[in-house]
């Protein structure tokens, strides 16, 4: 620390509460390691919802080398995305939520935030305790709702404490979970694994090419969903060119093994399973290793809700409304709870339609904050004022985003909705998270020169950026 630097509020303490919400983070708060970011997002994937994805391999009558390929694009893809955003964090010091303030507006930003982030948030919330409360429940033959129960109040707890907290987990999580998942994709191969041709009479079946992108889509979209919240766990790093280059490789190195790992495992063992759910399935394949397998998803709850809470606690402050993080963690953990009492049955096809509304809205989001932030000129840092600045209502970014969201509804393919595309060419796919960001993408290069939509009084005045957000301990 340089002389007549104040000292830290916050730093590096693990066990004291996050002082800091949706503010800019400051020069001397700025501390830690570029590979805090790997044991992040490799905790956050060592989940079983991807070996769920993987096990639809068969039902879609993918050979095994087509559904590895789709895999591994899939995360390619997502895992290149995520580094991007995460070193924006690095870059700004603010959340991605807020990022997005510069091409949608102040306001234009609430209705993307509010139904990507806060809605993404508290539904993967939920769908991530079902199946950790259900893994615990088969383990100790507790009651779900007891078990979903300790699950939540560990995940608000932990939220609560905040940034420091959640990456000193994660790296603890990684070593706890490792040798688990490891002893999960060994045991499960070996007593059930298999490698499968091309089945055209596959339940699923919808052509060679539809169903491959249509199922790599999913992985893709597994990390699409995380692309709002990536700046979070990155925004307290050193500035340095050196940290933002590093930031990117861990996260997107720490995305892509696990995605790869148990998105393939899934694929492996997804044939020889003979019960349609899934914690079952893997109870039946671990045998007499049940639980370890057991206590690794139950605990892998954790790794993901984590970052589900935080995540989403940020969003509800960037939406302005007058809580602090703390009272945001405690609503989003409690509507989670209420959600996964209602959706503990029928947990896989409803996961299914929550990975396909959620990747249909965010992909043209993250498109959008990545283009304004290489083409905006949002990468200076000396802009940041401008996205706590209320003059900004409305910008053309708001349009990109609607419009290429608006593109994709024919192309919808879900149990909730099937578009008219989907519903003549039902052979070509999934495309509606490529139509979205790719009508996203042209809106905003069509528009992003002109002039804001609408600007309330003088814009781009002082804005005192340490206290124009509420305050994480504020009443």
């Amino acid at each position: 620390m340089t002389e007549g630097t104040p000292a830290p509020v916050y730093g590096s303490a693990v066990t004291k509460v996050e002082p800091f919400g949706v503010e800019h983070i400051p020069d001397n708060e700025r501390h830690g390691r570029p590979s805090s970011q790997f044991f992040v997002w490799f905790a956050a994937g060592l989940n079983f919802p991807i070996i769920l994805l993987g096990f639809s391999a068969a039902w879609f009558g993918l050979s095994f080398s087509a559904a590895v390929t789709a895999i591994v694009i899939g995360a390619a893809l997502g895992s290149l995305l995520m580094a991007v955003m995460s070193r924006m964090g690095v870059r700004l010091g603010v959340p991605q939520q807020i990022q997005a303030r510069g091409p949608l507006g102040f306001f234009g930003n609430f209705l993307p935030v509010a139904y990507i982030n806060v809605f993404a948030g508290v539904g993967w919330a939920a769908v991530t305790v079902i199946l950790g409360g259900k893994a615990f429940a088969e383990l100790t033959h507790l009651p779900f709702w007891l078990c979903a129960g300790v699950l939540t109040a560990a995940e608000l707890v932990v939220s609560i404490y905040g940034y420091n907290m959640i990456n000193y987990l994660q790296k603890v999580l990684t070593y706890v979970l490792t040798p688990l998942f490891l002893l999960i994709t060994v045991v499960a191969v070996v007593r059930g694994g298999s490698f499968f041709h091309a089945d055209p009479k596959a339940p699923g079946y919808i052509g060679s090419t539809g169903g491959w992108i249509t199922f790599g889509g999913w992985f893709l979209s597994f990390l699409v969903a995380w692309a709002p919240f990536a700046s979070d766990y990155s925004r307290y790093l050193p500035d340095t060119p050196e940290v933002v280059t590093r930031t990117a490789w861990y996260t997107g190195l720490g995305n892509f093994v696990t995605i790869c790992w148990l998105g393939i495992l899934g694929v492996v063992v997804g044939g020889s399973a003979t019960s349609s759910d899934s914690i079952t399935a893997l109870h039946e394949l671990a045998g007499p290793f049940a639980i370890p397998a057991l206590l690794a998803v139950g605990l892998s709850a954790l790794a993901q809700n984590f970052l589900n809470v935080y995540g989403g606690a940020i969003s509800v402050q960037t939406l302005k409304v007058p809580v602090s993080r703390s009272q945001a963690v405690t609503v989003i953990c409690l509507l989670a709870y209420a959600i996964s009492l209602w959706g503990e049955s029928g947990t896989e096809d409803k996961f299914k339609v929550f990975l396909n509304l959620t990747a249909y809205f965010i992909a043209p989001f993250a498109a959008i904050l990545l283009l304004d932030f290489y083409l905006g000129g949002r990468s200076d840092p000396s802009r940041i004022s401008e996205l706590y600045d209320r003059n900004r209502v409305l910008d053309w970014g708001f349009v990109a985003w609607a419009g290429g969201v608006a593109a994709s509804v024919p192309f919808w393919q879900s149990s909730f909705y099937t578009g008219p595309f989907s519903k003549a060419f039902p052979g070509a796919g999934d495309l509606s998270m490529f139509v979205a960001a790719g009508a996203g993408v042209v809106l905003y290069l069509l528009t992003y020169r002109l002039k804001p939509l609408w600007v309330r009084g003088p814009s781009g005045g002082s804005v005192e950026l340490t206290s124009s957000e509420p305050s994480t301990l504020a009443s």
